[in-house]
């Protein structure tokens, strides 16, 4: 893409400056947490070093700056989103924290013995594990759509899985393992029609494509910041503003609450009845220059290129005997898995690192993935706004000396 600024956005992220040994840094582990531009990086250190104090219950100016800039956030987030409510945007540590409190203060709720929950065979662990936690603790019905040897999801397996004990569909929009874009809005409309809420994990797709809730009409969505060009330790639960308001809190403490005595607790207003505690403030904040930074680039723009750099990397690596990729949908994200002959993963990794090079080696926090293929792990490229087709034949020139050396 001619009118995309590379150059302008490899010189805001401050990590791609560096040299590893005697090369320049090819980051290539995007999937598993991005790198952070300059602005979120100053955002943080701002908050620290000038307002430093906590939000909400204070009414001395420090506090009363850090309390508007912690709430601009949630308001830039419904807009990135597009939710209809400010108060639809929970705080979380994650993506997994927001998966566990939908499992703990919604599903735990509403869901009985010989409810269904229907997942898929790509899923994060993160996306598994909880369900598995409440299948066990409530006598659920725990579902697995299977997945095609091209990493799609088997659409009409799904369709049959759905029926009137279907009560929550909980699917990954884009597989952080294989890179597949899952048809979404049609997984929606499916479940939907079947009277089941349906929560999607977004944490590999708002970096890379436009996400909007209300056209998607999904009834929860989790994603986090890191992976967006934020700090770690921060995300968010969006939620339907009538499906949180009928939700308990999840966790109790500070600020959820409007009044306790040793009789009866109160609980607080949405969102702030689900954010106990003191929050991660200085990752809220700088969440929100990551948003802006996004918004700003364009995601239709961010998307188009990067679909271009997939298909760029995908041939470099198809060039190369003996390179065996995984996740081979017509729909992806730019995750390259692989193997190269019978190498192990790990020394895959560590060989590419004396180049330079930042991959990702083993099971990505999908077991079930590897197991669908049988195989252990595989080595994970994964490419970002910042990388360039040079980045791509770095990495084939150094997988051919991997063949060299290892093979």
């Amino acid at each position: 893409m001619s009118d995309y600024p590379i150059e302008r956005i490899r010189s805001d992220f401050p990590a791609l400056q560096q040299r590893v040994g005697e090369h320049p840094l090819t980051y290539l582990d995007n999937a598993a947490t991005s790198l952070k531009p300059r602005s979120v990086i100053d955002s943080v250190r701002h908050h620290y070093e000038e307002d430093s104090a906590n939000i909400h219950r204070g009414v001395h100016t420090l506090s009363e700056r850090a309390t508007r800039e912690f709430e601009s956030v949630r308001d830039r987030m419904q807009a990135f989103i597009h939710a209809a409510h400010r108060e639809e945007i929970i705080f979380t540590s994650g993506t997994t924290a927001g998966i566990n409190l939908v499992a703990n203060a919604y599903a735990d709720r509403h869901l009985s013995e010989g409810d269904e929950i229907i997942i898929s065979h790509m899923e994060h662990h993160s996306n598994i594990v909880p369900w598995q936690m409440l299948r066990d603790g409530k006598g659920c019905v725990l579902k697995v759509v299977p997945i095609t040897d091209e990493g799609e999801l088997d659409m009409d397996a799904y369709a049959d899985m759905l029926g009137p004990r279907t009560k929550l569909v909980s699917m990954v929009h884009v597989s952080n393992s294989l890179g597949t874009v899952n048809p979404i809005s049609q997984i929606i409309e499916m479940a939907h029609a079947h009277g089941a809420h349906v929560l999607v994990d977004a944490a590999q797709a708002v970096p890379f494509t436009s996400v909007d809730v209300q056209a998607l009409n999904c009834d929860f969505l989790v994603c986090s910041g890191h992976k967006l060009f934020g700090p770690t330790g921060v995300g968010v639960l969006y939620g339907k503003r009538d499906l949180l308001e009928d939700m308990p809190p999840f966790l109790g403490g500070g600020d959820m609450i409007l009044s306790v005595t040793f009789e009866k607790t109160t609980y607080n207003r949405l969102p702030h009845k689900f954010e106990a505690g003191t929050p991660h403030i200085a990752g809220v904040i700088g969440l929100g220059p990551a948003i802006d930074y996004v918004t700003q680039l364009g995601l239709d723009k961010i998307e188009a290129y990067e679909d271009e750099l997939l298909e760029y990397a995908n041939a470099v690596l198809s060039d190369i005997p003996g390179v065996r990729q995984f996740g081979t949908s017509a729909k992806k994200a730019p995750i390259l898995s692989f193997l190269i002959d019978d190498i192990h993963p790990h020394d895959i990794g560590s060989v590419l690192d004396t180049y330079g090079i930042a991959i990702r080696a083993g099971h990505h926090c999908t077991q079930p993935v590897m197991q669908r293929f049988g195989i252990p792990a595989t080595a994970r490229a994964s490419f970002s706004i910042y990388n360039t087709r040079e980045d791509a034949d770095r990495l084939g020139a150094a997988i051919r000396e991997v063949k060299a050396l290892l093979s």
